[in-house]
């Protein structure tokens, strides 16, 4: 699902990650787990169970309808300015826009290599491309390159 959906562009998500959660809910009751096939390498596949899914709809909402404020490493930087020299943060500006260029390019072709798509992944591509694309204008304007 994770390279179905087109996750890994735009977050990483690590394999040993997975089924350390998958087993911290299955221990909770919120999924099950059961073999795949017989004889496949130790593969498990998990559904949740009803308790599971009444969870996820409950988060779901709560991601949907509730504006958290997300850390971001960007952020510690600007909080910290004053370490650097005007210099400094122009040039760190403008080694990182063409960084969200190519991270533009990549969610769009990873967008198009998987087309169709179905509504949440059409979603996600859409809401990650409209940050990034605000964040290549944000930057624009500060190292002052045309926003073409």
């Amino acid at each position: 699902m994770i390279e179905q959906r087109g996750i890994r562009q735009w977050t990483e998500v690590g394999f040993s990650s997975i089924y350390y959660l998958l087993t911290k809910l299955e221990k909770r009751g919120l999924v099950q787990g059961e073999h795949a096939t017989p004889g496949s390498k130790s593969r498990r596949v998990f559904h949740a169970t009803d308790e599971g899914g009444h969870v996820a709809r409950q988060e779901v909402i709560g991601h949907l309808t509730e504006a958290y404020p997300v850390p971001h490493p960007f952020l510690v930087g600007i909080a910290n300015l004053p370490l650097l020299t005007e210099h400094e943060y122009a040039e760190a500006l403008r080694a990182r826009l063409p960084q969200i260029e190519a991270r533009i390019a990549a969610v769009n072709e990873a967008e198009r290599s998987r087309a169709p798509l179905p509504l949440a992944a059409r979603e996600v591509f859409s809401y990650s491309l409209s940050l990034l694309e605000a964040e290549r204008s944000w930057l624009a304007s500060r190292v002052q390159v045309s926003n073409d």
